[in-house]
C-alpha cells in the first residue's frame, strides 16, 4: 500500500509538473515557467526514485525467495544419515557437522595405521547425501568379507584413506569426494585435530575410546575429549551462525552427539546463532550408554555437559512399536524412550511429539518426517 501511494503521489506531482510546466509557457512569464520547470523537475526525479525504489524491493523479494533455508545438523553415527536423507530432497543449504572421536572397526584401524581421522560416520554421512547410482552408494558401503589386511575393512573408508593420501589432509579428501559424488550439500568434520573420547563412570572408573565406553557396563557420569585443547573447524563455527536451523541428533547420545558438542566454540556458536535450536530424541534406549533415560533425561544429560539449555525444540517419538520389534529390542535390553512431555515443558522446551518411527529391520526414524517436521519449523518460525 506504502508504495502505491508514492507512486500515485509521484504521478500526481508529475502531472501538475506539466500543467504547471505549460501554464508557464503559454503565460511566458518567467516566473511561472521556472516554478513549473523545478515541479516538473522534482516530480521526474520522485517518479524516477519510486521506480528505482520499487525496482529494488522487488529484486529484494526475489532473492529472498531464492535463498535457501539454511540447516546444520550435528551428529554422528547412523542416525546422523538417517536425518541427511530426508533433508537433501528439499531445496536447503544443507550442512553435515559430523564426530571424529570413533576408534573401533575399519576407521579405527586406518586411524590407526594412517593417522588420519576415523572415516566411517564422515562415510555415511557422504553417502547419505550424495546424488549417485544405487550401485555406486553399495560400493561404497561394501565391506570385503575376506583377505588379508582387507577382511572388514569399507571400501568407502579405504576410498578416503586414499584420497588424504592423494590430497595431503583429510578436509581437502572430504571436499574432493564430495566434488567426485555430487554430494548436494557440506560435509566437515567437527574438529581437524586427532581426538578421543574419555568416560568417567559411576564408580570412579575411566574408560578411553568410544568403542570401549558402552562396553564397561557401568552408569557414565560424563565424557569428555582428550586433547581438551583442540580446534574447532572454522567452517563448521560459520555454518552454524548463519544458520536458519541447527539439528542434532539423533544418535549415541554420549558417543555421537556429545563428542561434537564438547568440541571448544561449537556451543558458543550454537548460544551466538539466530538459528532454530532442534534436539532429535531417539527412539529407543542403548544399553551401555542411556539405559532406561527419558527424553527429558536426555536432555539434561547433553545441559550438565555443555552448561547450558542449547534447544528451542525437541521431536520426540510418541508412537508404539510393533510388538515384534518391542520383543527384537527387549531382548537386547534396549526399550523405547519414555517421552514425558511435561518434564520437557519445564525445561523450557516446545515439544513435537508424533509418530517418527519407520520399522522394517529396525526401528528408525522416517527421514522424510522428520525432513518434512524441520521444514515445518523454520516456515512457522518465518511467519511470526
Amino acid at each position: 500500500m506504502r508504495r502505491r501511494w508514492l507512486l500515485a503521489w509521484t504521478l500526481g506531482s508529475f502531472g501538475c509538473g506539466i500543467l504547471a510546466g505549460a501554464l508557464g509557457l503559454q503565460r511566458w512569464q518567467s516566473e511561472g515557467f521556472i516554478i513549473g520547470s523545478v515541479i516538473l523537475a522534482l516530480a521526474m526525479a520522485l517518479l524516477a526514485f519510486g521506480w528505482w525504489r520499487e525496482m529494488m524491493e522487488a529484486r529484494n523479494r526475489v532473492k529472498h525467495l531464492q535463498r535457501r533455508p539454511r540447516i546444520v545438523a550435528i551428529g554422528g553415527g547412523t542416525g546422523l544419515s538417517v536425518i541427511l536423507r530426508g533433508l537433501k530432497e528439499f531445496q536447503v543449504d544443507l550442512t553435515a557437522i559430523v564426530t571424529v572421536a570413533d576408534d573401533g572397526g575399519s576407521s579405527g584401524r586406518l586411524r590407526s595405521d594412517f593417522a588420519m581421522p576415523p572415516p566411517g560416520d564422515i562415510r555415511n554421512c557422504l553417502v547419505a547425501l550424495a546424488d549417485t547410482e544405487p550401485l555406486l552408494e553399495r560400493l561404497l558401503q561394501f565391506r570385503f568379507p575376506a583377505g588379508e589386511g582387507l577382511a572388514g575393512h569399507s571400501f568407502g573408508n579405504l576410498f578416503l584413506a586414499a584420497m588424504t593420501h592423494i590430497m595431503g589432509d583429510f578436509e581437502s579428501a572430504i571436499k574432493e569426494t564430495s566434488r567426485v559424488l555430487a554430494v548436494r550439500g557440506r560435509v566437515l568434520p567437527a574438529v581437524k585435530d586427532d581426538v578421543r573420547l574419555r568416560a568417567v563412570l559411576a564408580n570412579g572408573q575411566v574408560v578411553e575410546g568410544e568403542s570401549e565406553i558402552p562396553r564397561a557396563g557401568e552408569r557414565i557420569e560424563r565424557v569428555e575429549l582428550v586433547p581438551s585443547d583442540i580446534q574447532p573447524l572454522q567452517e563448521a563455527l560459520d555454518a552454524i551462525r548463519d544458520a536458519d536451523a541447527v539439528v542434532v541428533g539423533p544418535g549415541s547420545l554420549y558417543t555421537s552427539v556429545l563428542p561434537n558438542l564438547l568440541v571448544p566454540g561449537l556451543v558458543d556458536a550454537l548460544t551466538q546463532s539466530p538459528a532454530k535450536k532442534v534436539y532429535i530424541c531417539n527412539v529407543m534406549t542403548q544399553p551401555g550408554e542411556t539405559d532406561a533415560l527419558s527424553a527429558s533425561q536426555h536432555v539434561e544429560v547433553i545441559r550438565r555437559h555443555v552448561g547450558r539449555q542449547l534447544f528451542d525444540y525437541i521431536l520426540v517419538n510418541a508412537a508404539s512399536l510393533p510388538p515384534q520389534a518391542l520383543a527384537q529390542y527387549q531382548a537386547q535390553q534396549s526399550y523405547p524412550v519414555q517421552a514425558d512431555i511435561e518434564a520437557l515443558h519445564r525445561q523450557g522446551l516446545r515439544v513435537v511429539a508424533r509418530d517418527f518411527v519407520h520399522y522394517a529391520t529396525y526401528a528408525r526414524h522416517d527421514s522424510r518426517l522428520i525432513a518434512e517436521q524441520i521444514i515445518s519449523l523454520i516456515g512457522y518460525e518465518r511467519q511470526n
